[in-house]
């Protein structure tokens, strides 16, 4: 197939050749027309039970509620905490959240550091 192209006031005569590789075999019965470049990702692997950890006592955790990136972390392990202090500011969407404590308690663990990316959900803090 020939094509003419204009760039910059200029017009090119092209010629282009249409690749359509052959549709995979699940895919063949139900498509019409040729066949369509589809790509099908590879199936996630699935964990060993081997390697789960053990139950996380929700009680002791602090989980991110937006996904996003660690800007700063406030607190420190071993700190004393009070309701409302800061813990550590996240950023999502060009916003800043600060993230705080959800109750008084001493900081166990912190598994994130600055410049981390978070999923939403993801443990953050944990209390002693």
């Amino acid at each position: 197939m020939k094509l003419n192209i204009t760039i910059d006031g200029k017009t090119y005569e092209v010629e282009v050749e249409a690749v359509e590789p052959e549709a995979p075999a699940h895919l063949r019965g139900w498509m019409t027309g040729p066949a369509a470049n589809v790509r099908v990702p590879a199936a996630p692997t699935p964990k060993s039970a081997g390697t789960r950890k053990k139950p996380v006592d929700e009680a002791k955790v602090l989980r991110s509620p937006v996904s996003g990136i660690v800007v700063k972390v406030a607190a420190q392990v071993g700190q004393t905490l009070q309701t409302g202090d800061v813990l550590l500011v996240l950023e999502a969407m060009k916003m800043e959240t600060n993230i705080t404590a959800p109750r008084p308690g001493k900081i166990g663990a912190i598994p994130v550091h600055e410049g981390d990316s978070v999923q939403s959900g993801e443990v953050v803090m944990e209390f002693e």
